[in-house]
Formats: C-alpha cells, sequence, structure tokens
C-alpha cells in the first residue's frame, strides 16, 4: 500500500510546485483563454487567464506513476500503462485543440471531424490493447462483458466491447469538458471520483480472486486484472488534481482547458473499464452525467419546441444567469458529486455484501 501512498503524495508536490512555473510560461507566451461573448458577464474578467493547465496534472500523473515504481521496485502493469495511455493521448487531442484556439484567436480549435478522429485512434487503440496481454488467470486488463460493480451478463464480443468502450471515453470526455465551465469546479469534482476509484482499487485488490486461498468467502472475491496498479494511478491522479485545485480554484490562475478536460475524461473511463466498473461510474461521476444531459435537454428541446429549458447550458451557466454566485454554484456542485461518490461507494460494497 505504499506505492498508493508515494503515488498521491508525489503527484500533489508536483502540481503545487509545478503549475505556478507552468503559468509563468504560459502567461510570457500569451496563451490565454479565449472567452465567449454569449457566457455570462462576470466571465469577462477571465479572458486572458493562461490555459491548457491540464499539461501540470497529466505530467505529475505520469511522473508520480513511474517514480512510485522506481522507489518500490514495483514492475508496471498493463493495466496501468494503459489508463495513462488514455489520459495522455485523450490530452493530446485537447491540446492541440488548445493551441489552435490560442493561435487563431477563436473559441473554436479544431474542426470537428478532426477531433472526432484523433478521440477515435486514441479510443479505439486503448479498447483493442486492453483486450489483450493475459495474465496466469487469463484475465486481460479488459472484459467483453458488461459490468457494474463486477462483470455481468453475455460475452458481447470484442467489437460491440471497442464500440461500447469508445462511447465511455467519448462520453465522459466530454462530460468533464462540460464541467470545467466555473474556476475549480470539473477538477474538484474529479479529485472525488479518484479518491473513489483508489477506494475500489484497494477493496479489489484485498478481495482479489488470486489470493482466494486466503479469503473467507471466495464466491465474492473480484476477478480484476490490476486492481493495485489502478488504484495507484488513481491515487496519482487525485493527488495531481488536488494540487492543481490549489491553482484552479476561484480566481483561478489557470485553467485545464480541453488539454485537462479530454486527459481526466479518458482517465475516468480507463479506470472503469479496466476496474470492471463501467456502469457505476455512471453514479460516481453523476455529477458530469448530470451536466451533459442538461445540454443534450436543452438542444433536443430548442430543435423539437423552438424553446429553451434553461437559461444557458451546460447547467452550472444556468444558476449563474438566475444569480448564484460562482463559488457559490461551485460548493453546491461538489456536494452533489459528493453525494453521488457516496452513494456510488454503497452501491459498490452491497454489491460485494450481497454475493459473500
Amino acid at each position: 500500500m505504499r506505492q498508493i501512498l508515494f503515488s498521491g503524495v508525489i503527484g500533489l508536490f508536483l502540481t503545487l510546485i509545478g503549475t505556478p512555473l507552468l503559468i509563468k510560461l504560459l502567461a510570457k507566451k500569451g496563451y490565454g483563454q479565449y472567452i465567449r461573448d454569449d457566457g455570462p458577464r462576470e466571465h469577462a474578467s477571465k479572458r486572458g487567464t493562461p490555459t491548457m493547465g491540464g499539461i501540470a496534472f497529466i505530467l505529475a500523473t505520469v511522473i508520480a506513476y513511474f517514480a512510485t515504481k522506481l522507489i518500490t521496485g514495483a514492475p508496471t502493469t498493463f493495466s496501468g500503462l494503459l489508463v495513462l495511455f488514455l489520459m495522455a493521448g485523450m490530452g493530446l487531442v485537447g491540446f492541440l485543440d488548445d493551441y489552435i484556439k490560442i493561435i487563431k484567436r477563436r473559441s473554436l480549435g479544431l474542426r470537428a471531424k478532426a477531433k472526432m478522429a484523433g478521440q477515435l485512434i486514441v479510443g479505439i487503440t486503448f479498447a483493442v490493447l486492453a483486450l489483450q496481454f493475459a495474465d496466469v488467470r487469463g484475465n486481460t486488463p479488459a472484459s467483453t462483458k458488461l459490468s457494474f460493480v463486477q462483470d455481468f451478463g453475455w460475452q458481447i464480443g470484442p467489437v460491440l466491447f471497442v464500440v461500447w468502450a469508445l462511447f465511455m471515453i467519448l462520453a465522459m470526455s466530454n462530460g468533464v469538458n462540460l464541467t470545467d465551465g466555473l474556476d475549480g469546479l470539473a477538477t474538484g469534482a474529479s479529485v472525488m471520483v479518484f479518491g473513489a476509484y483508489t477506494f475500489i482499487g484497494v477493496w479489489q485488490f484485498q478481495e482479489s480472486c488470486a489470493n482466494a486461498t486466503t479469503l473467507t468467502n471466495p464466491s465474492a472475491c473480484f476477478e480484476v486484472r490490476d486492481p493495485l496498479d489502478l488504484a495507484i494511478v488513481a491515487s496519482a491522479l487525485m493527488g495531481s488534481c488536488f494540487g492543481f485545485l490549489w491553482w484552479n480554484t476561484s480566481p483561478a490562475k489557470i485553467f485545464m482547458g480541453d488539454t485537462g478536460s479530454l486527459a481526466l475524461g479518458g482517465a475516468l473511463a480507463g479506470l472503469a473499464i479496466c476496474s470492471r466498473t463501467e456502469l457505476l461510474l455512471a453514479i460516481l461521476g453523476g455529477l458530469f452525467v448530470l451536466i451533459t444531459m442538461s445540454v443534450v435537454i436543452q438542444v433536443g428541446s430548442f430543435r423539437l419546441t423552438g424553446k429553451r429549458v434553461f437559461r444557458m447550458a451546460p447547467l452550472q451557466h444556468h444558476f449563474e444567469l438566475k444569480g448564484w454566485s460562482e463559488v457559490l454554484v461551485v460548493v453546491r456542485f461538489w456536494i452533489i458529486q459528493g453525494m453521488c461518490v457516496i452513494v456510488g461507494l454503497g452501491l459498490f460494497y452491497a454489491g460485494w455484501a450481497n454475493n459473500k
């Protein structure tokens, strides 16, 4: 368990000291955020704030993971490396999007087709590789069965699995991206979900089917390839995001940009897929789902009836236009996310307990 502590602390330390260095570098180059004119008027003051801050916690997470392995002498695993690949790959797509926005001085970066193509390439590569590299028990990083707290149901096959994995990756990436509209909102919410996955990884490791001979009830074990390493990655992400939040909270000195939001969404989807908790992610990341649904409802209502349900979508801006301060919206949405994590972990434990 030292690895989990080391990865979290190293990630936290690196973003605490590294983010202000990145802020100075980005400010010197003039890489500031473009603010939409049709958004809340209070956001106009944020124009020019350094963006692409996701670079800080992506690098911190990767360094924390490998530094932990170096310090403890523990080997890397395919599950951990695949989640890091998905995070970094999606972050690269977001970086290109952010960079074009800054250079072109506009709110749109990569063209929609180019951005989607980049996400598809990264997502398909992850999904295909996740079905390789079986361990001695025959477990691959991902499974071709659907999962909630464990695998269930019929095999869906490798082709449908790739489609399902792509849906999860795109949904979570865009969900975090839509949530990243207020200072610290997406970062703080992500910290909670990564904390939950750290707990889940530890629990799955302790109750792993690989240790069936020492368990009191082997029928309730978890058939996950590398649960401890997934906990190490989640801890590194939690620590890195927590340190980044120091600089990203209101008034933000730096924004994560699409670089960060796409990376975080990819990491969340990767952790869910590799830990066999795919459907549970919709509850653990409930805030991201709620905000995404607000956009779907807004767009659907306007196209069907010509009327808007919310004053503005995503949902956080609706409450801003109702007169809530930015900090008030963020804190209350954090509370909602905290409740989602509590419910999700409760369901995870209940699912395990019912099998005992």
